[in-house]
């Protein structure tokens, strides 16, 4: 315990760290707008692929709606903030509560699939939400919610990530997440062991949702405009290749993957019909020499791992 509180306490001023040099940065014009832009998405996409991983990599789930509950938070977001003037906390911590709402009212039913089953129940309910959007003329209907207020920052994202990270990887250590995993590893030794497997099941997919909900008020707020069309299967499809490219059922390999993800569409911006030629290759190539992911079950503040790098910094 003792140990993990060292660890916590060195990434947390490791994180503050490099949340200064950026924002320095940032202050001084060294990163263009553009790359501005993509730092933000870089810490969204790190919320979004953690809370997936939670579900996907920790509890053994397959999820394919993601990017709905992100809807759901983004909508509940800039109505919030557009219409009723309320600060940004507000919207997203709505967000989080309608996304996270909405995650346990699906998951009591649809939890109770496994497999296949439930990768598309998932998908199907993803795709039901982003079409109620599409009409409901409130928030704009199809062509999108127009005049939203610009409140995302980097030191927003940066800290709301933080705080993703630090509540996900507390989760998973606690009993709680002892539960989830045990869930994945044998749903019906679980089970058998006492463990109510669709109560904890439900749990991951209501906290993964309401991250996800969060995440879509910060994506939300970064432009002026949004639409439907930007949750649509293949957002969901871009999280999950996040998740498996770092590795399920790492929190480390999450950041990784998003990071990776991000970058590539970012360099490819000029060239777009590349971008999923070369996800398609990446996740082939990975699949034959890396089945696991970039980092598998290993995180970068495994005891091992971390003792060597104090080491080396030592040395």
């Amino acid at each position: 315990m003792n140990f993990l509180r060292r660890n916590d306490l060195i990434m947390l001023i490791f994180g503050i760290a490099l949340f200064a040099l950026l924002q320095g940065l940032i202050s001084a014009g060294a990163i263009s707008s553009f790359w501005q832009l993509n730092l933000l998405l870089i810490g969204i996409n790190v919320i979004m692929s953690v809370s997936l991983n939670l579900i996907n990599g920790y509890t053994g789930q397959f999820s394919l709606g993601h990017a709905g509950f992100m809807a759901v938070g983004a909508y509940v977001g800039v109505v919030l903030t557009t219409n009723f003037h309320l600060p940004l906390i507000v919207a997203l911590l709505a967000g989080a509560a309608g996304a996270g709402a909405l995650g346990f009212l699906i998951g009591l039913p649809t939890l109770r699939l496994r497999g296949d089953y439930l990768a598309i129940a998932t998908l199907g309910l993803g795709e039901i939400i982003r079409i109620v959007i599409m009409n409901i003329q409130y928030v704009g209907g199809a062509a999108g919610f127009k005049g939203i207020p610009h409140l995302t920052t980097f030191a927003w994202v940066f800290f709301v990530m933080l705080f993703t990270l630090f509540f996900i990887k507390n989760f998973v250590n606690s009993s709680h997440g002892r539960a989830c995993i045990a869930i994945r590893e044998n749903e019906i030794a679980a089970e058998a062991m006492g463990v109510n497997t669709t109560k904890y099941k439900v749990m991951a997919f209501t906290i993964g949702a309401a991250f996800a909900g969060v995440a879509g008020g910060l994506f939300a707020h970064s432009f002026y405009l949004i639409s439907p069309a930007s949750f649509t299967f293949m957002a969901s499809f871009n999280y999950l290749i996040m998740v498996v490219l770092g590795g399920l059922g790492s929190i480390t390999g999450s950041i990784a993957g998003a990071f990776v993800v991000t970058f590539i569409s970012a360099a490819l911006a000029n060239w777009p019909e590349f971008r999923m030629i070369i996800y398609a290759l990446a996740l082939i190539l990975l699949m034959f020499y890396r089945p696991q992911g970039l980092f598998g079950y290993m995180e970068i503040t495994n005891a091992k791992i971390f003792d060597k790098i104090l080491k080396r910094g030592r040395e």
